[in-house]
């Protein structure tokens, strides 16, 4: 009996997943010598005449697997309709329903199924199967008295915990070997920021906006008439210039304001003379009249 390389690579994977995660109420033992030797043992369920019993069924591997299913025993004495005096397994999971994709474990487990609901139409054992069927109590009866003579003895694969309640010892020791992420990483301490002492800046507001003024440095001064110049003279007020923005020099200005005040000044003296003297002139030529 042999298979191929690639078949007895995925039995060891298999097998070894097993017994690292062992499934609920299965187990299986492997012969070091011989990987192809194995055997399961399915737990009896509760509630059913083969509870606590442990049940063992020995797998034998074709050339054709796993296109086409093993051949499987039970080893234990089990009164079952689907199992016969030789221990040989009627279930249609080892027939007509076996797919490829199958293993140990799902064989396993449906046996399991199996001492669960028994199917009395398709049986081996023509005596279980009629008295399921007719007595049931005496079936239970029957059926406890034969696991408690052939399948009380406890195997020591079920000292270990099924996988529901305990990680797999390959996850146990990745667990070990590598340290928790938050002691790998380094914490950042912020750069420290100096108290500011200053009082928080408000938000700038855009001043009112006033009405446009004309002011003395913006307007061209202009020359003063000859009233002005005459109030300001007797007055004894100095008329003071501002800078123009045409950028005229201070000493012309001052000039062209002192010529302007003696010739508005000679023009008055004119006007004064020359009324009185237009007066005594008509004041004689009435007296010739």
């Amino acid at each position: 009996m042999s298979v191929t390389p690639a078949v007895m690579r995925r039995l060891m994977r298999e097998l070894t997943e097993l017994q690292a995660n062992p499934l609920d109420c299965i187990r299986v033992i492997t012969n070091e010598d011989n990987m192809l030797d194995v055997v399961g043992i399915v737990e009896g369920p509760e509630g059913t005449p083969y509870a606590g019993g442990y049940f063992k069924i020995k797998f034998a591997f074709t050339e054709e697997f796993p296109a086409a299913p093993p051949k499987c025993r039970m080893l234990t004495k089990i009164f079952h309709p689907n199992v016969s005096s030789s221990g040989e397994i009627c279930v249609n999971t080892l027939k007509k329903d076996w797919k490829s994709t199958y293993g140990i474990g799902h064989i396993l487990v449906t046996v399991k199924c199996l001492l669960i609901y028994p199917n009395p139409e398709s049986a081996l054992d023509e005596e279980a199967g009629k008295l399921l069927l007719e007595n049931y109590d005496d079936y239970c009866s029957r059926a406890k008295l034969i696991t408690s003579v052939h399948a009380r003895t406890r195997p020591t694969q079920f000292d270990k915990p099924a996988s529901s309640s305990t990680p797999s010892t390959s996850k146990i020791a990745s667990a070990k070997a590598v340290p928790a992420a938050s002691s790998l990483i380094t914490p950042i301490t912020p750069f420290p920021t100096a108290p500011s002492s200053a009082a928080p800046q408000k938000s700038a507001q855009p001043a009112p906006s006033l009405p446009l003024q004309s002011s003395s440095s913006n307007t061209i001064p202009t020359s003063p008439s000859a009233s002005q110049l005459l109030n300001e003279k007797s007055t004894g007020k100095e008329r003071q210039t501002s800078p123009s923005p045409l950028s005229m020099a201070d000493s012309n200005v001052a000039s062209t304001v002192k010529v302007d005040a003696n010739a508005a000044a000679k023009a008055v003296k004119r006007a004064a003379t020359g009324g009185i003297a237009g007066i005594e002139k008509r004041k004689k030529a009435l007296k010739r009249l």
